[in-house]
């Protein structure tokens, strides 16, 4: 017994993992063939509830994996991209697309599972074209899924020998609510749904459970898929940690829905298994799609009610970042150049206080070595980014217009100050790594060299304050000021150096400490480098 008992452990543990596996492998393969498309195509098309739920189903069967989309949607909430409505339907979505996997399942192909390992190996390591490579991964993917089932069946068949075993599936079918439980807290350790209902699948397919025990596990599976975007949320913003308590609402409200009306739906599900000669599998994978699409479409019309009540649980403020553009309307284009490049230097204004922000942010990461300043600064070059494409996009718009001198010079200036900001927001990135470097290694860098560090800190974010500034209010006596203050930031690096290498000489710091001394003082003359640009290009504005 104890020979049996340790295959029945092996074999399904083994096979859960490989399962596991081929789901993960599978999704990446899509992913990376998709690119950076499934992300843009949250933060496109989520302007309404259904167009988020259409997104969410269509980016969770292209990564096979519910999880993974709401961590998506979480992480764009985080971000700024997408607000906790668009994030409700999204996860919606999430949760009808994860049923495709339960179906892919039904059609049982495990009996092809090595020869399709087989074939996805060979376009993995024969053929070297990149696009090949992900259609591999997906191929080898898609057989370990199947022969980890396999497995796992194999390993789950000496159960229903087990009077333990029997036991807990008669507790399962007569109390509903330690069903609920049961797949609750399975789901919670596998960290995807998918597996679990792949279980149960198996489960159901050899007669160890019957469909009344089956149901309630199933509904716990989507509680306990909602922890991984609870996790995902922790540290994260105000609004990301809401979108993670609605996806927590949502299911539960879900599931004590169905709860109420489960015996009408296991009657229901009964006769389609009938009616529609369906195997156990196609059962359960049926069973599967009908809750999440009729709890998404209950509960589709109440999905402010749902932001509502995260909003709630979870009160305060929330201080997160605005990632989208406010100003870039392209009916200005068609209306005015002049008014479009006004709204276009609004947008840039906006970006230039961002990058002010974000530089303040590595200094006091530079001080504190909290984490929470590098997180910041780093959405902060993130939002720069995002900007410098959108402004640059609506710019080129407004050149195919006819533009008067002013125009074309105001034209001029803005696509030169972008380029300079991003620029900027790129060097405290660097200083927000090189600190990064001086911590994991461990580097002490002396009082002495942090002081100074400091006011070349000081000097150099009031001269990008000035700079901004100055654009903004087109005054030359500021721009001035910026060209003097850079004068100044030239010669404190100069000094700052010829301090370092004194230090050096008299081994007072260590030749890592003095490598990132160096470097975080480069990115801050180039970032005065950059001031200067936007100065010059305010002094060069056409009156």
């Amino acid at each position: 017994m104890e020979l049996d008992l340790q295959r029945v452990i092996f074999e399904f543990v083994g096979g859960l993992g490989i399962f596991l596996f081929g789901i993960k492998y599978m999704g990446e393969g899509l992913q990376r063939f998709a690119g950076n498309r499934l992300r843009d195509m949250l933060d496109r098309v989520t302007t309404n509830p259904v167009m988020a739920v259409l997104a969410g189903m269509a980016v969770t069967v292209f990564i096979q994996s519910s999880s993974g989309t709401t961590v998506i949607a979480v992480g764009l909430v985080s971000a700024g991209f997408m607000n906790l409505r668009q994030a409700v339907g999204v996860i919606m979505g999430a949760n009808i697309g994860t049923t495709v996997t339960a179906f892919i399942i039904g059609f049982n192909v495990s009996e092809y599972s090595l020869p399709i390992l087989a074939a996805g190996a060979i376009l993995l390591y024969f053929i070297k074209n990149k696009k090949v490579h992900y259609a591999g991964q997906v191929v080898f993917g898609f057989g370990a899924l199947f022969f980890g089932l396999e497995l796992m069946g194999n390993g789950m068949k000496p159960l229903g020998t087990l009077s333990l075993f029997q036991d807990l599936t008669v507790g399962l079918s007569s109390n509903p609510l330690l069903g609920v439980l049961a797949g609750t807290i399975l789901t919670g350790i596998v960290q995807s749904s998918s597996a679990t209902i792949g279980i149960l699948q198996e489960l159901y397919g050899q007669n160890l459970i019957n469909l009344h025990g089956t149901l309630p596990v199933m509904f716990g599976d989507n509680i306990g898929t909602t922890i991984t975007a609870v996790l995902a949320s922790i540290g994260a913003s105000l609004a990301a940690r809401r979108a993670a308590m609605a996806h927590v609402i949502f299911n539960l409200a879900g599931t004590s829905i169905f709860l109420i009306v489960l015996p009408l739906y296991t009657v229901f599900i009964e006769s389609l298994e009938t009616n529609l000669n369906l195997s156990p599998a196609m059962t359960i994978a049926f069973a599967h799609g009908t809750f999440n699409v009729t709890n998404a479409l209950i509960q589709l019309p109440f999905i402010g009610a749902l932001a509502w009540a995260a909003s709630k649980i979870i009160p305060g403020e929330d201080p997160s970042i605005e990632y989208r553009t406010k100003h870039l309307d392209p009916l200005f284009i068609e209306q005015s150049s002049s008014i479009a490049l006004g709204q276009a230097k609004e947008e840039v204004l906006r970006m230039g206080r961002f990058s002010v922000q974000g530089l303040k942010e590595a200094n006091s990461y530079l001080k504190t070595n909290q984490q929470k300043h590098a997180q910041s600064a780093i959405q902060f070059e993130e939002v720069i980014n995002n900007l410098d494409r959108k402004i640059t996009d609506y710019l080129i718009l407004i050149s195919r217009n006819e533009m008067d001198e002013n125009e074309s010079a105001e034209h001029s200036v803005l696509i030169d100050t972008v380029r300079d900001i991003e620029r900027v927001g790129d060097h405290f990135e660097n200083i927000i790594e090189l600190v990064d470097y001086k911590l994991s290694n461990k580097v002490k860098i002396t009082d002495e060299a942090i002081k100074y560090l400091e006011e070349m800190f000081d000097l150099t974010v009031k001269t990008l304050e000035h700079a901004v500034q100055s654009l903004d209010d087109r005054d030359i006596g500021l721009a001035n000021r910026v060209l003097e203050a850079e004068d100044r930031i030239d010669r404190m690096e100069r000094t700052l150096r010829k301090k370092h290498i004194i230090r050096m000489n008299n081994g007072e710091c260590s030749a890592q400490a003095g490598m990132v001394y160096v470097d975080i003082v480069s990115n801050l003359e180039r970032i005065g480098d950059h001031c200067v640009n936007v100065a010059e290009a305010v002094l060069g504005y056409r009156k």
